[in-house]
């Protein structure tokens, strides 16, 4: 063991399919890997190859990197194993990817893509908020939804697990959009569209980085290579909005002028509707003649 040479223990944790590098800090800090049987509580410990690292009784050494990508069907919960007795992801794997952990999850009713990996390091860069990694979903809603609700979800919305905000929201029909978050909240995109009274009738994730599930159906799964597993810890570039749209955006009337028009316009609405129903005719206008 030497403090010059060698990789850092928790990364060398991670790398043995222990688990995420926050997860191996915590065994670490809770005095539970010992490194030459000597009991280690440093995570910056720094290890090589000729040291005997063990996890409680067991010996660990680094496992070669398995990623594979999972297109999760609903139904299924993400977890090895469910108090509840639910279907988890691991009753649609087969056997021998028993070992592999999901990178993120995705609630029981939604779908999509879903990264598994022994590779601690590789769920690190994936899952933490520093590194930003994009994920994109496709959301339909029980409803139409107006503009004003895309510029509400991207500047941000109180959840219950706390401030919540899209990097951008696109629609593709009345009730349909596609959102791309930055953050992984739990049920952070149901939640966000509860703060602006939508519920999300079906969402499906469909981007990872730059990485789509390219035909993937639910159930299946695939193996991904090298330049794959590169698309995945990228983002892609952001699109320029083209000149006309940004002079349309800037003439835009503003938001409270609008609403002050709506207002008076139902306004007039309702007093038309009420003279209707009472039966009662609106005032004739008199014209009088202008004495010369």
């Amino acid at each position: 063991m030497s403090q010059e040479t060698g990789i850092r223990l928790n990364k060398y944790l991670a790398s043995c399919g222990v688990g995420s590098r926050r997860a191996c800090d915590a065994m670490i800090l809770d005095g539970k890997v010992l490194v030459n049987n000597g009991r280690c509580d440093n995570p910056a410990t720094r290890v090589s190859s000729d040291d005997v690292v063990r996890v409680g009784r067991k010996i660990v050494t680094p496992k070669s990197s398995e990623v594979v990508l999972f297109y999760k069907p609903p139904g299924l919960v993400c977890t090895t194993s469910d108090e509840l007795g639910r279907e988890t992801i691991y009753h649609a794997l087969p056997h021998k990817l028993r070992h592999l952990k999901n990178v993120g999850r995705l609630d029981k009713e939604s779908e999509g893509l879903l990264v598994m990996t022994n590779d601690g390091e590789l769920a690190m860069q994936l899952t933490h908020p520093s590194m930003k990694v994009q994920k994109e979903y496709l959301v339909t809603l029980n409803q139409a939804f107006a503009n004003e609700v895309i510029d509400q979800l991207v500047q941000g919305v109180h959840t219950p697990e706390g401030r919540a905000r899209a990097v951008s929201i696109r629609r593709i029909s009345p009730r349909r959009a596609v959102v791309v978050l930055e953050t992984g909240l739990k049920r952070q995109i149901r939640h966000m569209f509860d703060a602006v009274h939508l519920k999300v009738t079906r969402l499906v994730r469909t981007r990872i980085g730059m990485l789509d599930g390219s035909g993937l159906e639910p159930g299946k799964w695939r193996y991904l290579d090298a330049a794959e597993i590169e698309a995945l810890q990228k983002n892609p570039p952001s699109r320029k909005i083209p000149g006309d749209v940004q002079r349309a955006v800037r003439k835009r009337p503003a938001r409270k002028a609008g609403i002050k028009l709506a207002r008076k316009q139902a306004g007039k609405t309702a007093k038309k509707q009420g003279q209707r129903r009472s039966g009662a005719r609106p005032p004739k206008k008199v014209f009088r003649r202008r004495k010369n």
